[in-house]
């Protein structure tokens, strides 16, 4: 891209409950002077995050009811001709990329193959209420799935975000993938004090087995978690959300979502962070956390895999509630202070500056081959 001032659009599929997600095309956006094309837009949750100045134009809103909000988001998409407005286009997330077969040159920046259509197909089905919902489901998976693949035909390029998802990619549409691990902005994350209580933070779905940290920490009342996440509307975590309320043991506490600023001072404070998402894309908070010199407990499977140096960063453990509260106990009794030189030296690998530059380079691949 070296002497090219190129136009860019950032497709992203909605902007509600902030995730690791729309932290990286916000921040892409920032970085490249693009716009990002969207459709929801939780103004108050851009606000939280310090992204004001990131141009956000919005094709209409989806219908607020899964999976509807998931097809009315495919075709807004599909439908919109912003061709002759920029130069390249990026596609970050499920449903954007519909787009892809009017605007080009293009890549995906691939998050996941929609989970729900292929490795968690089974699971989406099961967890239904009762048969005609789960027949429902089925079919809607079986449609919009064929959709989905032969709306990928149509992009030029893909860059998976790790390489459990380059595994994905190539099990659901039989396509190689390059690999760029997604940012964080590791200077603004600083060490305070190894505090009393542990951190989780996610978006509040069922696949983050949130309710294996409650198991935990149920068994440990002398030890305190804090989550913080939430969800989106008209996505299917609502039930999850509402069985975490009532299951919430004495010595965990949820926050809902907080401003950045808040974050950045719960990694600071804590002892360290709690990860169990399953089979995790790759997830952006166990770097935040080693940022911040946090040791990180993450389940031993997924993207965590990645990230996390077993017994130098942190643990990684079976997906076992007493696994967890073992390595919590562990990281307790040696204290987090221990860890801090060779979190912040790790995180140091997933830094902003190397994932523009080599997002950068994938566009003038991209280019230089259209």
């Amino acid at each position: 891209m070296k002497g090219i001032a190129l136009k860019v659009a950032i497709f992203y599929d909605f902007i509600g409950a902030i995730g690791g997600g729309e932290r990286v095309a916000l921040t892409l956006a920032r970085a490249l002077g693009a716009d990002i094309i969207t459709t929801d837009v939780d103004s108050e949750s851009v606000k939280r995050l310090g992204f004001e100045d990131v141009a956000i134009i919005s094709l209409g809103k989806t219908i607020a009811f899964p999976p509807l909000k998931q097809i009315s988001a495919s075709a807004i998409f599909r439908r919109c001709d912003l061709s002759d407005d920029y130069d390249f286009f990026i596609f970050a997330g499920n449903w954007c990329h519909y787009a892809a077969r009017r605007h080009k040159p293009n890549l995906w920046y691939c998050y996941s193959p929609v989970r729900a259509f292929y490795d968690l197909r089974g699971s989406v089905i099961s967890r239904q209420p009762n048969p005609a919902l789960r027949a429902l489901a089925a079919l809607w998976i079986s449609l919009h799935m064929r959709f989905d693949r032969r709306s990928v035909k149509s992009i030029d390029r893909i860059v998976a975000i790790s390489s459990n998802v380059q595994r994905r990619i190539m099990e659901a549409y039989g396509r190689s993938s390059s690999l760029v691990y997604p940012p964080v902005d590791v200077n603004k994350f600083k060490f305070g004090e190894c505090g009393d209580f542990w951190l989780s933070v996610n978006r509040i779905y069922p696949e983050k087995r949130i309710d294996l940290q409650f198991q935990a920490f149920r068994d440990m009342p002398e030890e305190r978690l804090l989550v913080v996440g939430g969800y989106s509307k008209g996505d299917h975590a609502s039930r999850y959300y509402k069985h975490l309320v009532e299951t919430i043991p004495d010595n965990v506490e949820m926050l809902g979502e907080v401003s950045e600023e808040e974050l950045i001072d719960l990694y600071a404070q804590c002892k360290g962070l709690i990860c169990t998402a399953m089979d995790e894309d790759f997830g952006l908070t166990p770097v935040e956390a080693m940022a911040s010199g946090k040791p990180v407990i993450a389940v031993n499977e997924g993207g965590f895999l990645e990230s996390v140096v077993d017994g130098i960063t942190g643990r990684l453990v079976e997906p076992e509630a007493d696994k967890i509260a073992e390595a919590v106990r562990e990281i307790s009794e040696k204290g987090c202070l221990r860890y801090k030189g060779a979190c912040q030296e790790r995180a140091t690998v997933f830094s902003e500056e190397t994932f523009v530059r080599l997002i950068k380079d994938e566009i003038a691949e991209v280019i230089e081959g259209a």
